[in-house]
């Protein structure tokens, strides 16, 4: 094995592993020992090393290599990302699981937008992207750092349903009961025009960002071709 990868590969373990460690056991110790505040800091810290250390590996691995998987794997891909830009956006209005005042009234509210589709939009996002990437079959630093996200992503918003019982009660419990784990896409449509609207210009913006960013083009950029 290329020995860049096997580092990437062990910044992207310690990247996703010190996050569940940090978020989960080690939460409750180090609050009591360090202060809220405190937490916070070790927490960024941490994360930003690791997630630095992930991104400066991920710079030393050969960029391509795999073949890609052709027209089917983009056209997954655009598939794939304009419902996760859907579900992204969709978790920053009213989500109850983000750290903000007013978060138990918010999960006794009946579920609305994105949350009509899961109570986890955010993280589907994160993993529908994650999932776009891999179905490329570009190169095998981007499967690591896609396969990381998709761990982070779904294993964390499972156990970020257990921390949130235990820090909202029956809030949080009244909040899953309406709401479902797993996707429900046949209440896409339900999510609401504005929120569908925001999520077609912003995908449309993210995909021509990408031939920039990363020299590809990506979703329907990849077919049309502009001046």
């Amino acid at each position: 094995m290329d020995p860049a990868l096997t580092v990437l590969i062990a910044a992207s373990i310690a990247f996703v592993g010190t996050h569940f460690v940090l978020s989960h056991p080690l939460r409750a110790p180090l609050i009591n020992v360090l202060g809220a505040t405190g937490f916070m800091l070790v927490y960024s810290l941490v994360a930003f090393a690791t997630l630095g250390w992930m991104a400066h590996a991920f710079g030393q691995v050969q960029g391509s290599g795999l073949g890609g998987s052709g027209t089917a794997g983009w056209v997954i891909a655009t598939l794939l990302t304009l419902p996760a830009m859907l579900l992204l956006l969709g978790s920053f209005i009213r989500n109850p699981a983000l750290p903000a005042p007013g978060a138990k009234e918010a999960a006794r509210r009946e579920p609305a937008g994105a949350f009509r589709i899961t109570r986890h939009p955010m993280m589907w996002g994160i993993a529908l992207w994650a999932i776009s990437h891999i179905v490329i079959w570009w190169s095998w630093r981007t499967n690591v750092v896609a396969l990381a996200i998709l761990i982070l992503a779904l294993v964390g918003s499972k156990l970020q349903d257990g921390k949130k019982r235990e820090q909202m009660g029956e809030a949080w419990a009244a909040w899953e009961a309406k709401t479902s784990f797993w996707p429900r896409w046949s209440a896409m449509p339900s999510a609401g025009a504005l929120l569908w609207l925001a999520a077609i210009l912003g995908w449309l913006a993210a995909t021509y960002a990408h031939i920039h960013v990363g020299d590809v083009p990506a979703g329907v950029w990849r077919w049309v071709q502009l001046g």
